[in-house]
């Protein structure tokens, strides 16, 4: 039997594993150390030989097993060296071809110390190292071969992380491409179900082609078997955060564990998840598509918006989970983690200077954001998907909030059906785990259009304002500029039991704004009028009437808002307000849940 350990070892270590196999295994044992094609120690092994129940010394001699009063004296057994060999073996992974094949992307093994290693209250415990162990390894130890399946090429396991207990799985691409199998997918659903009792965030390190295929029998349709996954992503959905990296192409049922956690992240020139493989999706319909044109970063973050951040390497990855924690409780029955507050990147006094009095003008919503919350706490989600609404986490003097903004720099902030469903999302989320939400309005409301209309404007729409409805978080809506609509009423409106509404001076709320008044009301008493200048000049007075009608003073007057304020106190304001309404009650309606998401 042939036997390779890590690159280092001595001479002596590598004796006295030939010894402690070989009498463990009852054959004949090779040790080759590293990349080396000679052995550096070699044990025949000869049953009548008694000297096999031997330890060795810590200078290479032997002596017989010693009584028991002296067992405080002895090192390691024969049994435990041969234990420990088995575990090396079984932490090289799969044959050494696919690691090499693996070019950027790091081993699995290696990729678990980037993520728990080299701090000092770092831990990592696995469970389940040997499972399949019988499937492989008595006729296959060191071997080279196909059909070498360590931990049947999935990890899990418990670690700490940042210093926040967690637990994760992780796939091994070097096994089998990462594929699942009946013993693997028993440590999978054991892992998700001790979340579900301790309480504590799971971690998703996914890199895995689907099941395997050859070796269905026994989990793909069983009751334990892969289905149960989606199961425990339901019932672990909103109780602790599931956040998911994909370092491969996941395809098929590897592809759901993403789209299930509340958070995925994909890596650049790395990642693809995708229901078929390009293969089969030729078979099926014809298309001839390249897996990267199919499923990558640029389709997930852009089209299907499945991608909530997509991360430049593996160790951009790692950042951008370890930021995003600090926004989240360990479970829905916690408050998310506070820091001391800093300053904003910028004075909040510039706020109106960056707010137009035009409500047709363009400008950047992130300028506001900037002037409002600590600086560098912003972490903008899924930002390349329905950029009519911008939704990030961040920070007011150290207290996490959620935040959802129309963006007028965007088609004029008018919210599109992938937009709607965006924000739907993200208040859905940040409302499980206990995120207080700020809304910033300006948008001219939901956006109209037969290509809309197809798209589930009405359906998005209705989930968006749902979302908002049921959130029972602590809300603060700022009227920015324009509401027009029932854009007030998805943005948290008066209507809809937030905490509070702040309007700024360049506030609106209207059905629709001037322009679309005038010519919905007007329209055909201003055509009557045959001379041009005078009709402009009516226009015009129309128009003025209208902005007095619906500018926020007479919002405030009326206390449809709670209060009208100057832009450079807002920040103030919200932190104020934030840390008042901190331990809110609110209460649903007695159902068993609503119908809408």
């Amino acid at each position: 039997m042939r036997v390779r350990i890590a690159p280092g070892a001595t001479e002596d270590e590598a004796s006295a594993i030939a010894t402690a196999l070989a009498t463990h295994l009852g054959d004949s044992v090779d040790v080759y150390v590293g990349d080396a094609t000679e052995p550096a120690a070699t044990h025949e092994y000869d049953p009548t030989d008694d000297t096999h129940s031997a330890t060795a010394n810590a200078d290479g001699s032997t002596a017989q097993h010693a009584t028991a009063s002296s067992t405080e004296s002895l090192g390691p057994t024969d049994r435990e060296r041969a234990l420990e060999a088995e575990i090396e073996d079984i932490l090289e992974g799969g044959p050494k071809k696919y690691r090499e094949g693996l070019d950027e992307k790091l081993f699995v093994r290696d990729r678990l110390e980037l993520w728990f290693g080299g701090a000092d209250d770092a831990f990592l415990f696995e469970d389940g190292t040997f499972a399949a162990f019988d499937d492989w390894h008595p006729d296959g130890a060191g071997e080279e071969t196909d059909d070498r399946l360590p931990a049947d090429g999935l990890i899990t396991g418990g670690a700490t992380f940042e210093g926040r207990d967690l637990h994760f799985m992780a796939n091994d691409y070097t096994v089998k491409r990462g594929s699942m199998a009946a013993k693997g997918v028993d440590k999978f659903l054991q892992m998700q179900q001790r979340a579900l009792k301790t309480g504590r965030p799971v971690l998703y390190l996914m890199d895995s082609s689907g099941g395997r295929i050859d070796q269905q029998t026994g989990f793909f349709a069983n009751r334990e078997g892969i289905g149960k996954y989606y199961y425990n992503h339901s019932m672990l959905s909103g109780r602790v955060p599931q956040i998911c990296v994909l370092y491969g192409p996941c395809i098929a049922g590897a592809a759901y564990t993403p789209v299930f956690a509340d958070f995925t992240i994909m890596v650049e020139n790395m990642s693809a998840m995708a229901i078929a493989s390009p293969r089969m999706v030729q078979m099926v319909t014809g298309e001839d598509i390249s897996l990267e044109e199919l499923g990558g970063p640029e389709v997930h973050a852009r089209e299907s918006g499945s991608a909530d951040l997509v991360a430049k390497d593996e160790e951009h990855a790692r950042e951008l989970v370890a930021q995003l924690l600090t926004y989240l409780p360990d479970n829905a029955d916690e408050k998310p983690p506070q820091q001391a507050g800093t300053a904003p990147a910028k004075s909040p006094e510039g706020i109106d200077a960056v707010v137009p009095q035009r409500p047709n003008e363009s400008y950047d919503m992130t300028d506001v954001i900037e002037r409002l919350v600590d600086d560098g706490s912003i972490l903008e989600l899924r930002p390349e998907y329905g950029g009519e609404i911008l939704t990030a986490f961040a920070r007011i003097d150290g207290r996490p909030i959620g935040i959802v903004a129309n963006q007028p720099a965007q088609r004029a902030g008018a919210i599109f059906p992938d937009a709607a469903e965006k924000a739907a999302q993200f208040i859905w989320t940040a409302d499980a785990f206990n995120v207080p939400l700020l809304y910033l309005c300006d948008t001219p409301g939901f956006m109209a259009g037969s290509q809309v209309e197809k798209d589930g404007i009405l359906e998005q729409g209705k989930k968006l304002i749902y979302a908002t409805s049921a959130a029972t978080v602590p809300q603060q809506t700022v009227v920015v500029r324009k509401a027009y609509g029932a854009g007030i009423y998805a943005m948290g409106g008066p209507a809809y039991d937030p905490e509070s509404v702040i309007g700024l001076p360049s506030g609106e709320i209207a059905i629709m704004g001037p322009e679309a008044a005038i010519n919905a009301v007007y329209a055909r008493k201003l055509s009557e009028i045959d001379d041009p200048e005078e009709r402009a000049k009516r226009e015009q007075e129309l128009r003025e009437e209208y902005r007095e009608d619906i500018d926020v003073h007479r919002m405030a007057s009326e206390v449809v808002i709670d209060e009208l304020i100057p832009p450079s106190r807002l920040r103030d304001e919200l932190a104020a307000r934030f840390a008042f309404y901190e331990d809110v009650e609110k209460s649903l309606p007695d159902k068993k849940h609503g119908t809408v998401l």
